[in-house]
Order: structure tokens, then sequence, then C-alpha cells
């Protein structure tokens, strides 16, 4: 077979379309992707930006037998007719879906005198992966960890950018008529989500997913404790800046003191600046008892809140967190690392690890936990 093509919304693509184009490249010598522009759906991302991130998923595999062509205005079957393409593939996860697939396949047969279809079943691990099963994970804390493990990474970089963006521009609703401080917004939204901060390749643990864990984490505790939408939007704006210089070289400050100071200059917003800069410098634990915010213990459990995940997330984060480090020869980090976390530990078993009731409530328990856990791994 020399062409197959695979079609649908792809909003975004998951780690079961990529199986599925996986099955067609076994099965032809050229596939062709197809995206369609469904005028009755409201995708997350364009028809273009699904172009683009399917391009970079099937790049990054090194699958060069793979183009995408984006489908106007037409029929998907009769478009893959006119390009040479006798047939298309759908992965059915159930019997539901192969009734649907099937009476498709008969109009674009029969109606449409298109090219018929080939179905394959995907594996169980991918039989419930859909664009539609991915989104639904999104909201509570740790959903972009679950969402992580379903999307081909360059799907899963544009979703949490996508998602920071709209949280960034929900920050600053009140410049929606002033031009030049939207610029000013939007530049300092591309150097946070950028290479040069979070999104930068060599982070592994202070990046995007550490800003959305956050993000989130501030949510959850605003809704429990029906914080004020003013004290809501210091802690986020803090909490966007506080690792935002992250650089080995220390010019006499510590990366705190210069994401403070980074944030000061940055002119976003002047009349909250200095509460915005109290709570970055909280972060810092050189300088966290000089620091008296009433949001100050709110900030750094916030900041602390990964200590307490569960096994699975804490372990990656220790991972991360060793990749960051990962100049320092491993005895000595191995030292290092297990004098900070028996710092932690003592902390945590005297409950002052996390001085926010709340944070304390969900996390001092399991944080203990997994302080023994990597200490044993540490020894």
């Amino acid at each position: 077979m020399k062409k197959i093509a695979f079609s649908g919304t792809l909003d975004p693509i998951t780690n079961g379309h990529m199986w599925v184009i996986q099955e067609a490249r076994a099965l032809a010598d050229e596939v062709v992707v197809m995206i369609s522009e469904n005028p009755f759906k409201k995708p997350q991302f364009s028809a273009s930006e699904r172009k683009a991130i399917v391009e970079k998923s099937v790049m990054a595999q090194g699958w060069t037998n793979v183009s995408v062509v984006l489908v106007k205005n037409d029929y998907t079957a009769r478009t893959a007719k006119r390009l040479g393409i006798d047939y298309l593939i759908r992965g059915i996860r159930n019997t539901a879906d192969f009734d649907y697939e099937n009476l498709i396949q008969q109009a674009n047969v029969e109606v449409l005198q298109g090219a018929k279809t080939i179905f394959v079943m995907p594996p169980r691990d991918l039989g419930s992966v859909s664009s539609s099963f991915v989104r639904a994970l999104q909201g509570p804390v740790g959903w972009h960890w679950n969402v992580e493990k379903f999307l081909p990474e360059p799907a899963y970089k544009a979703w949490i950018v996508d998602w920071l963006g709209r949280e960034w521009r929900s920050l600053w609703i009140q410049s929606d008529v002033d031009t030049s401080a939207r610029a000013n917004e939007d530049k300092w939204f591309q150097h946070l989500a950028g290479g040069s901060a979070y999104g930068s390749p060599q982070r592994h643990y202070h990046n995007l997913n550490h800003l959305v864990h956050g993000l989130t984490e501030i949510a959850a505790w605003a809704a429990t404790t029906n914080a004020n939408r003013n004290d809501i939007s210091t802690i986020k704006k803090a909490f966007w800046f506080h690792d935002v210089v992250y650089d080995d070289v220390k010019q006499g400050i510590s990366n705190e003191e210069a994401s403070a100071r980074l944030w000061l200059e940055s002119g976003l917003d002047i009349d909250n600046a200095a509460e915005v800069a109290d709570l970055i410098r909280a972060t810092d634990h050189l300088q966290q008892n000089e620091i008296a915010h009433p949001l100050k213990d709110i900030m750094i459990g916030v900041d602390l809140a990964i200590l307490g995940q569960p096994n699975e997330v804490y372990d990656q984060y220790a991972r991360d967190v060793r990749n960051e480090y990962r100049s320092i020869e491993e005895e000595t980090y191995r030292t290092n690392r297990k004098t900070v976390m028996m710092y932690f530990q003592h902390k945590a078993g005297s409950e002052e690890l996390f001085h926010d009731a709340y944070f304390n409530d969900l996390y001092n328990q399991q944080a203990l936990v997994n302080f023994e856990r990597e200490i044993e791994s540490l020894s």
C-alpha cells in the first residue's frame, strides 16, 4: 500500500492518535495526517496550531514518511481520494466506536465515493485515551501530571503554555484598554514561559510544570479558604516570578532576590509591586525570617507543596532536582541532599514545615513518608 491517511480534529493529538499513526506506517509507505476544520467545534487550538503540534510530535519520533495537511470545507474521505489515498485508518476502542465508524465508512464509500476505512484496535492502556478524555482531566491540583502521561511531549508543552497564557492574562484584566500595558504583559509572558526562564530545556524542576502546579495549588487554597481576589492576585504574581532567575552564576545575591528585583523592574503592577516582591523573597530561606507579610505562609506552602505529593510524583521531583544539579559529583550531591532532607524531616516531624494549617493538613504526613524514603535511598 502506497498511501494511507489518518484524520481527526486532533485537539490535541494524544498518544492514542500516535499509536494509530504508527500502525498506519506499518501498512503503507506514506502516511498523511489530515486535520479537520469543523465549524461546529470550538477547539482549544487553531487548525494551524494543531498542524504545527502534530508536525513537531511526528518529527520527535523521527517519522520521515508522515506529512500533515489541513482539510477545509470538504469531507475527509473525498479529500483523501483526491490526494490519491485509497484508505483511511481509524482506531476503535469499543463496540460503540465500531458502530459509529462503520456508519461513517459506509457514507464515505457509498455516498461520497471517497476512501475506504481500515479499523485497528489500540492496546488496553490506550483504549480510553482521546482528546476529550484528556481535556476532562484539566482542573484539580496535579492535573498536568496526569495529562502528561497521555500526550506526546510537543502536544503537552503546547497545552500547558496555552493554559499558562490564559492564567497570566486573567491577572491583568484592568489593562484591556491600555495597549502599552498589554504589550508589556505579553512581553513578560513570553519571557517567563520562554527558553530563558521556566521554558528552558535546562530546567528539570523549576520549569513550566512547577508553575502549573503552584498556580493550581493557589486556586485550590483560594477555593477552600474563600480568599479574596486581591490576595489571590498578589500571590499568583509572586509565584510567577519567584523562580524566574535560576542561574548557577551568583552575583552576590540569591536567585530569589534577583527574581524579586526583576519583578520590580517589570513595571507590571506598580501599586502592588513591593508586596509581591516581599512574597518572592519569602521563598528564600535566607530572607524568610525578615519578611512579615500576611500571605508569607501561603506562599511558602505553595512552593513546598511538592514535598507532600504521592510517591510517584515525589520520586519524579527528586529525579528532576538531581538533573538540575547534574554538574555536581554524585557523592557530593548525595551528602548535601541528605543534609537538606534531614532538615526538612526534622521540621515536618515537629509540624513546622508548613506554617499554614491548610497546607500542613494536606501535605505534612506524606512529606514525612517521602523524606524517609529519599533519605534511605541517599544513604
